[in-house]
């Protein structure tokens, strides 16, 4: 969800310099089953682009249309949307729909949070009484308690006095990003399948072999270091590592120099014999590693999906890196008892009526 969110302030910050209008569309609650959760935005400019999504298309057109009266008036509003009378699912979205017009202060601080990989907080306070729409708005959290509102019309003070106001809240992780070590054909489309799914990709390539970001297309970052040199920054709960060099010796280097990271994941290709060969060697040159280090090994890497092209192991490795990110066990969605979407992690929305 970040990187929509990325994305968002991107095209925000292009429209804000040719003077474009802009309003916010953010999805607070759900009750029922829907195509996406709370937190999902899309940006609408007054020139009738956009950017972003709050469905799968099918919600799209009226939220543009309920956006223009925002436009008009400046006031927040929340729209409703019961999608059993229109797409024939039990599922009735809130979505708050206001100004955004955020400085270039807050631009750049987004940017930086980002790039540094520090995690955030968006605030949305909103309420379906139509009497309190100009307690409504958006805040931005920094840390340090530092905020940042949506639009210089929100007062963050009369929201949080306000006891019939709800809040949802939004922690924003770092981007996912994977780390490709290995240059071969088949991290070429593993590369673009999963910054196509919206990862931020960097490739690491053998300095005695090296490429560049045109080689990859969708990469972020190409490094040409050998194992002795590499130096993986930031890495976190938010980064995979594959080791696809369909070299033996280098696999095992670059293994060894990785071992005091704690990745999410770690995927290894091969069959599970070489793996069993690898990490034999790995445990004789490292034997003081971590068993959460060798938790994060995934080898062979990839879910049974029947794979056979790059394209199609690139799916089936992205598929298994969502799996466990995401603490879920890969199953046939029709075999799944209760709602689809029930991520235990998932911030609840807290109504803050106890205040009263």
């Amino acid at each position: 969800m970040t990187h929509e969110f990325k994305e968002i302030v991107e095209s925000y910050s292009i429209a804000k310099q040719q003077g474009i209008p802009a309003v916010m569309a953010t999805v607070v609650d759900v009750e029922g089953s829907s195509y996406r959760r709370p937190g999902v935005g899309m940006l609408i400019l007054q020139n009738g682009e956009t950017k972003g999504a709050v469905s799968g298309g099918c919600v799209e057109k009226e939220v543009f249309r309920q956006a223009q009266s925002v436009f008009e008036s400046g006031t927040p509003k929340v729209m409703t949307y019961d999608g059993k009378y229109r797409l024939g699912c039990e599922g009735v979205l809130y979505i708050l729909i206001e100004i955004f017009d955020v400085s270039d202060l807050v631009i750049d601080r987004i940017r930086e949070q980002l790039k540094l990989r520090k995690p955030f907080e968006i605030k949305s306070y909103y309420s379906t009484e139509k009497r309190n729409l100009e307690i409504m708005g958006s805040v931005v959290q920094f840390e340090g308690d530092q905020e940042f509102v949506f639009s210089n019309r929100v007062n963050t003070y009369s929201i949080e006095q306000e006891t019939s106001t709800a809040c949802f809240c939004r922690d924003m992780q770092p981007c996912f990003r994977l780390v490709i070590i290995g240059t071969e054909h088949d991290a070429v489309e593993l590369c673009k399948i999963a910054s196509s799914t919206g990862w931020e990709v960097e490739i690491v390539a053998s300095p005695k072999n090296p490429k560049q970001l045109l080689d990859f297309p969708g990469a972020n970052k190409v490094c040409n270091t050998s194992p002795e040199d590499l130096n993986i920054h930031n890495v976190d709960t938010q980064t995979a590592i594959i080791l696809m060099s369909h070299n033996f010796a280098k696999d095992l280097l670059y293994l060894q120099a990785i071992n005091d990271l704690v990745p999410a994941y770690i995927g290894l290709l091969g069959p599970a014999r070489r793996r069993e060969k690898l990490l034999s060697a790995f445990i004789e040159y490292c034997p003081e590693v971590t068993d959460e280090f060798m938790d994060s090994i995934h080898g062979p890497a990839g879910l049974n999906l029947g794979a056979e092209t790059p394209q199609e192991i690139a799916i089936a490795i992205i598929a298994e890196i969502l799996s466990v990110i995401r603490g879920q066990k890969p199953i046939p969605l029709q075999e799944k008892k209760g709602a689809i979407h029930d991520d235990p992690k998932r911030k609840n929305i807290n109504a803050l009526s106890t205040k009263s």
